[in-house]
């Protein structure tokens, strides 16, 4: 038998969401930076333009109250009463008009700083994040998020605003008018209160959700397009388009059950209005008939009763943006509130270029994904100008080794060392700049090759990004691009082959080497004779510095000074080419077996 719900758990909930709302308006407020002061001076203006409107009402009850009957009609003291309206009603539009100014640029300046901030955030994100989290669905809390809570900003600030004091204000002027008239309103105002906050407090998780299944087939949108290629060659298109359609059918039906129940306000806040519009009449008709109540203020007392009905109308017609926009909010403080990488210690500390000069070595190295155990006791030291080479079968850690010397990850135990400096406790930004990295996997921006290239070196000048690209032999076929260096790029690969893109690639590196390098598979999409080249460029550039290479091919780490065969997370073996193979060990297998299909291709 299922348990009931209690009155006060569901009055409990309530009240937390209302808190929540309220929560992230506030964290909303803060990034209004130097705009903070448009909210009280918005404020000020709705004030104008809801006093000055109310006061229209109360000009023609005074004339009305001038013209008792058709015999005794005070014509001068009417006109100088109604001239005044004019003035008014200039008033309180211009305050309206710049009411909604205010709300707009308090408005935008939210939205930038928040935008502003989320790309901060990303900066400073691990890459665990952005493992965990599909690009699609960041890129929507960014773009589609913000979007959605900048209509929902803008539209709802200035009804916020306009609406409460338009409440305010007219129970005032009641009051002013008939105190038991304007007691009668605030007795039924709950009503309406509590249809509003009922319905409104049960779609802002739908409209959660509903953003979330928007993000959602973002991420497919943008995991098919990446995948364009493959989807064709395996014939999946009826598949990927079968899984991206019903994606977007359970978006549209959240969201159109969200919008359903929050469209639900309107009518029912207009019902409970007529309803206190009709109540004002009673009241005010038995006070007129008793002589309480002038004629005059008896119609100034039904104008009042519009004008109080209008702001929770206009509120209600709001309510479906505003949920959807505190949404938004909320899915964009959650990647804002995600953990960033490497918290830095008290006394933490910055790789010196003295440093960079001494050994590296791995101290009883750990770090697991889960909480299953992957690199286990992993030791190692390299002298300062050695070449490491890490081999063994995919999967085995090479790469994540790789990810947590540059501190995209940080160990869970243990220590990389670099001269004196502990790796995990210096800054993020020294042990980067200490190391050059290229990777299997190519990125360039939109921008010409030399923007792209410059990246390695933002003072480089075009002279230098063209000795870089000779040496990784790229001048040739960025000559041939219709502008030359000068030439578009960007994310697209119709352009480049994906060989000239790593050779852009490495001359990124080429412009300004680093004091300790990394190449992580760099040639895997050049041919072997560009190649053969390209080692003899690396050879010259490696003199000196200690240089990491991730390979799969073994005959091109032969001369490496230490190599590293790693498998299921640890070091199984260690050594130079020579030793290993005399050993006939797990490396002297890989090697063979890469001879053996070497040979066999010939």
């Amino acid at each position: 038998m299922k348990a009931s719900k209690s009155p006060a758990s569901s009055s409990k909930r309530k009240s937390a969401g209302i808190m929540s709302s309220l929560k992230v308006i506030k964290r909303l407020l803060s990034f209004s930076g130097r705009s903070a002061w448009l909210f009280p001076a918005a404020f000020l203006f709705a004030l104008f333009a809801s006093v000055f409107s109310h006061l229209i009402p109360l000009q023609f009850s005074k004339a009305i109250e001038l013209a008792p009957d058709a015999g005794s009609v005070d014509i001068a003291g009417i006109v100088k009463i109604l001239s005044a309206v004019p003035i008014m009603i200039g008033i309180s539009a211009l305050s309206e008009l710049i009411l909604r100014f205010m709300a707009v640029r308090l408005g935008s300046s939210i939205i930038a700083n928040i935008r502003k901030a989320s790309f901060r955030k990303l900066n400073r994100l691990p890459l665990s994040y952005l493992d965990s989290h599909p690009s699609g669905d960041t890129l929507s809390r960014i773009i589609a998020d913000a979007d959605r809570m900048s209509d929902g900003l803008l539209t709802g600030m200035v009804s916020l605003y306009s609406s409460i004091l338009g409440i305010l204000v007219t129970i005032v002027f009641m009051f002013a008018v008939s105190p038991i008239v304007a007691l009668a309103v605030i007795l039924l105002t709950p009503m309406s209160m509590f249809f509003a906050t009922f319905i409104s407090g049960r779609t802002f998780s739908l409209f959660k959700k509903s953003a979330g299944l928007s993000a959602a087939a973002t991420s497919l949108a943008e995991e098919y397009t990446r995948g364009f290629d493959e989807i064709k060659l395996f014939g999946r298109e009826k598949i990927c388009e079968n899984g991206y359609n019903s994606a977007v059918e359970e978006y549209k039906k959240t969201a159109t059950t969200a919008v359903f129940f929050s469209s639900l306000t309107n009518p029912v806040t207009r019902f409970v209005n007529s309803v206190i519009y009709a109540g004002v009449a009673l009241v005010g008709g038995l006070l007129a008939i008793s002589g309480r109540l002038g004629i005059a203020g008896f119609t100034v007392l039904l104008t009042y009763s519009r004008e109080y009905a209008k702001p929770f109308n206009d509120l209600s017609g709001v309510i479906a943006e505003a949920q959807n926009a505190l949404a938004g909010a909320v899915r964009i403080f959650e990647l804002l509130d995600s953990d960033e990488i490497g918290t830095e210690p008290t006394g933490s500390q910055s790789v010196r270029d003295e440093d960079r000069a001494g050994t590296l070595e791995a101290v009883k190295a750990e770090f697991s994904y889960t909480d299953r155990p992957f690199i286990e006791d992993l030791s190692f030291s390299a002298p300062h100008g050695s070449v490491i080479a890490l081999v063994g079968p995919t999967g085995c850690g090479k790469t994540t080794l790789v990810n947590l010397l540059m501190r995209f990850y940080d160990l869970k135990s243990g220590d990389f060392r670099l001269g004196s400096a502990s790796i995990p406790e210096s800054t993020v930004e020294s042990v980067r700049e200490s190391f050059g990295m290229v990777l299997q996997d190519t990125w360039l921006s939109s921008g010409s090759v030399y923007d792209n290239i410059r990246l390695g070196n933002p003072e480089a000048t075009d002279k230098e990004i063209e000795d870089a690209c000779r040496m990784s032999f790229a001048d040739s076929f960025i000559r041939r691009l219709p502008d030359g260096y000068d030439t578009l790029l960007g994310d697209s690969e119709g352009l480049l082959s994906a060989g000239e893109r790593q050779l852009l690639c490495i001359a990124r590196l080429m412009v300004s080497p680093p004091p300790l390098l990394i190449l992580d598979e760099a040639t895997s999409s050049i041919d072997t004779r560009t190649e053969i080249k390209i080692q003899k460029a690396f050879a010259e550039l490696m003199k000196g510095r200690t240089s990491i290479i991730v390979a799969h091919r073994l005959n091109t780490i032969k001369n490496a000074d230490l190599i590293i065969v790693m498998k299921d997370g640890k070091i199984i073996e260690s050594g130079r080419h020579g030793e290993l193979m005399e050993k006939k060990g797990f490396y002297a297998s890989l090697y063979g077996s890469q001879f053996l299909l070497a040979q066999k291709k010939d």
